[in-house]
């Protein structure tokens, strides 16, 4: 096909079929081709559409914004323990100085001393932070923790996910999205 648009260009927001977005951060998106394509093999409905189209020698489409899936697909009810998500939790700051740049992940009882890699052991901190406390317990430190370290429900990340609204929100997406910034801290 040929398109008047940039490879990376016009992305689609993707809505499982409550129309509620799949995620919230990253914003659950797909390209324009990966969108086309799931059109023809019958997975989405077009929801919304830009003033954009891309045309083959037998066919023009409009570009869509939004779609739907067909299927429902159930969230996960327990998210994943990544190093993204542990910052996601801690709202992409550090839990010792608040900073929000040059984050890393540190384990509040080291592994040295016994500590797990869990939700419950591990907070974001700042490398400058991180290094200060060392192989220390918080008490050796005396640095704690801003918030007690836990394991959070799909619901309080996506929640968090809406603190950090992405640089490009097209308006065909408004409807779908809730961006709140008024949510407790």
């Amino acid at each position: 096909m040929n398109a008047h648009v940039s490879q990376g260009g016009w992305p689609v927001l993707v809505l499982n079929a409550d129309f509620r977005p799949l995620s919230y951060y990253p914003l659950s998106l797909w390209s324009w081709q990966d969108a086309i394509k799931a059109v023809f093999l019958d997975r989405v409905n077009i929801v919304e559409h830009y003033d954009r189209a891309v045309h083959s020698p037998n066919l023009d489409i409009r570009l869509p914004s939004v779609v739907s899936l067909k299927s429902f697909v159930k969230p996960s009810t327990h998210p994943a323990f990544t190093r993204f998500n542990v910052f996601l939790r801690d709202k992409f700051s550090c839990q010792y100085c608040g900073a929000p740049d040059d984050l890393t992940f540190d384990h509040i009882i080291p592994r040295s001393k016994g500590g797990q890699t869990t939700w419950e052991n591990v907070v974001a901190a700042c490398s400058p932070c991180n290094l200060r406390k060392g192989n220390l317990t918080p008490a050796q430190a005396k640095m704690f923790p801003r918030q007690t370290a836990f394991a959070p429900t799909v619901h309080q990340l996506h929640r968090n996910g809406r603190l950090f609204p992405p640089n490009y929100l097209h308006e065909s997406w408004l409807d779908y999205l809730y961006w709140d910034t008024e949510l407790d801290p």
